[in-house]
Order: structure tokens, then C-alpha cells, then sequence
């Protein structure tokens, strides 16, 4: 094989590399971001849970003045 071609080719599976490795960090990117906006929905409910429980100890035990 004629030293060319072995370039030619070394630098062609260089560029598979190289667009591998930057569609495998895309796909990592994606499941970060995926993954803080789970986070952030399941946070934002247990807030909710928990101010809900917060009105029902209040209602319950008349400290809420705002019920009538």
C-alpha cells in the first residue's frame, strides 16, 4: 500500500473519530439537560407537596386566618 493512501486513509478514520467523539458529547449534553429539567419538575412538585401539607397542618389546626 503506498504511503498516500495509508495518509489518505489514517486522516479519513481521524474524521470518523473526531465526529464520533462530538456526537457522543452531544448525546451526553442532551442527557444533562435532560436530566436537570427532571430534576427541576420533580423539585418544583415537592414544593407543591409540601406547601400543601403546610395549608392542610394550618387549616387543620384553625392557624390559617385567611379560611373562613
Amino acid at each position: 500500500m503506498d504511503p498516500q493512501k495509508m495518509n489518505y486513509e489514517a486522516g479519513q478514520a481521524q474524521g470518523q473519530a473526531q465526529e464520533k467523539g462530538a456526537n457522543l458529547l452531544d448525546k451526553a449534553g442532551n442527557a444533562a439537560q435532560s436530566a436537570k429539567e427532571t430534576m427541576q419538575e420533580a423539585g418544583n412538585q415537592m414544593l407543591a407537596s409540601a406547601q400543601g401539607a403546610a395549608d392542610a397542618v394550618k387549616n387543620a389546626t384553625g392557624m390559617n386566618q385567611n379560611q373562613k
